[in-house]
């Protein structure tokens, strides 16, 4: 019985060896691999991108001066004009009543100062010959200049009858394009209700709304590149025409209009456009780096990002929570304004799994943007 005891003893230290080494080699293996990036001066936050549409740089917005009933809208979208090409025209009736009434009205007030000057004329014979009172002179007189006052009048208000009747047709006032159309046939137009959009000429703009963090960094020699899916594999160099001094009403983005150098056949008004901007890098490099979104992790502490800190064994490292300030989205990632410095290693794949103070492996290292 003895050396059976022994032998039992034997198997279980043996077991228990046994589980001890996998028991080591399972916690090497919890080591999670994780991939970084290194922030660099490649990192620094040099070119962004935002989205706008094009238009004509001489695009208007047309309407009418008076109200009526539409009557004949002779043109559609897309067709050419040339100046003075009917775009739409409300019903005259009414006006060219008011034309014919001013008229009357004109002759009217003629007659009448032609009898009172006749009548001013033959009282200052009279006065002459003392047949007639001072007061009678006076009152010739008046009655003279009030006729002519009132010619004047009835003469600016046919002049006023005409123009509103010339208001009821709309016309090109240039060589344009018919980009939209806002009303139809029978339809009752309001003064100022848009009628119809054109566009002249063939030069485009893009207007896009910058924010607060760059707008000092914009001037009119910034360089600029437009692109447009529509239009793909060209690119487009870009003048900065305006910069706003003010934000945009409803928006915290301040307007910028890019106008477009050189021309395509397939460039017009209402293409999405990617505009982007080549910071200088000295004046960038405040602006922050750009990191991948999924490096950038917010919770009830606020926002961070955790830092693969060297550790003694190579390919492994530390992981450390960085706190960070975020600035604006784009299409390359998301810039951190504050928090990172050249050379940290920051966690790009893998966040959700670690902690802070963790062990992990670094299985991959690539330069930031």
């Amino acid at each position: 019985m003895k050396p059976r005891t022994e032998l039992i003893v034997l198997l279980i230290a043996a077991i228990a060896v046994a589980g001890c080494g996998k028991s080591d080699e399972a916690v090497e293996e919890r080591l999670r691999p994780v991939r970084v990036i290194s922030v660099s001066d490649d990192s620094v936050f040099r070119d962004r991108s935002f989205s706008g549409t094009s238009k004509s740089s001489r695009e208007s917005r047309l309407s009418f001066k008076v109200s009526g009933t539409v009557i004949n809208v002779p043109v559609q979208i897309g067709q050419r004009l040339k100046a003075g090409d009917l775009i739409a025209e409300i019903d005259p009736a009414s006006y060219n009543l008011q034309v014919q009434q001013a008229q009357a009205s004109l002759v009217e007030a003629q007659a009448n100062d032609r009898r009172a000057a006749a009548n001013y004329e033959r009282t200052k014979g009279l006065y002459a010959n003392d047949n007639a009172s001072l007061n009678d002179l006076d009152a010739a007189r008046a009655q003279a200049e009030s006729s002519g006052a009132v010619v004047a009048s009835a003469s600016k208000a046919l002049e006023i009858a005409r123009l509103n009747a010339s208001y009821t047709k709309l016309t090109a006032d240039a060589d344009c394009s018919i980009a939209s159309l806002d009303i139809e046939v029978n339809e009752n137009a309001s003064p100022g209700q848009q009628v119809a959009v054109v566009s002249c000429g063939d030069a485009f703009e893009v207007t896009i709304d910058l924010p607060e963090s760059l707008i000092g960094l914009v001037d009119e020699s910034t360089p600029v590149s437009v692109a447009f899916g529509s239009i793909p594999e060209q690119s487009f160099d870009g003048d900065i025409s305006e910069i706003s001094v003010a934000s945009a009403s409803g928006s915290a983005g301040f307007p910028v209009v890019i106008r477009i150098a050189g021309s395509h056949p397939s460039l017009r008004s209402g293409l999405a456009a990617d505009v982007t901007f080549q910071f200088d890098a000295a004046a960038a490099r405040g602006a922050g780096v750009v990191i991948p979104v999924t490096a950038v992790i917010n919770d009830q502490d606020g926002t961070f990002v955790f830092i693969a800190a060297p550790a003694e064994t190579a390919g492994e490292a530390l992981v450390t929570r960085r706190p960070v300030t975020v600035g604006e989205l784009s299409q390359f990632g998301i810039e951190v304004l504050d928090g990172l410095e050249l050379g940290d290693r920051v966690i790009t794949a893998g966040v959700s799994v670690i902690r802070d103070g963790q062990r992990v492996l670094v299985s991959a290292e690539n330069q930031g943007r």
